[in-house]
């Protein structure tokens, strides 16, 4: 039984394939007691079943040098989802990274925790 069968309405039926990307540890030359992020190609990657990425926001920052567009969005999953900063999310053939730690709020007197929101984003430029 999925977390969507406790909301009203159907499961997703135009829903996309969201993906997971977490890069493995490795060794940090400086530090060894500290590893860093390894490759991309490296990934470990998981589909996310019952998961959506919705429009947060979207500005652009231009200087003299240099335009960038920072796109903000959400990634809504089910609360026990493993999604951490660091990771990569791929949804509709775009790449968002998470910057900050997931927030699942739960109800305070049932215990109910609908849905995990987790802050994506992207840059360009």
């Amino acid at each position: 039984m999925s977390w969507l069968d406790d909301l009203a309405g159907p499961a997703f039926a135009h829903g996309g394939t969201v993906l997971r990307d977490r890069r493995p540890d490795v060794a940090n030359p400086y530090n060894p007691d500290r590893p860093t992020p390894g490759a991309w190609e490296d990934a470990d990657t998981i589909e996310i079943d019952d998961a959506w990425v919705a429009s947060s926001s979207s500005t652009t920052t231009e200087t003299a040098t240099r335009a960038q567009i920072l796109t903000e969005k959400s990634l809504f999953c089910p609360p026990d989802s493993d999604v951490r900063p660091g990771d990569r999310i791929r949804a509709d053939g775009v790449a968002y990274y998470v910057k900050v730690k997931p927030s699942g709020d739960a109800n305070p007197f049932t215990g109910w925790r609908p849905v995990l929101e987790v802050p994506l984003e992207d840059r360009e430029g």
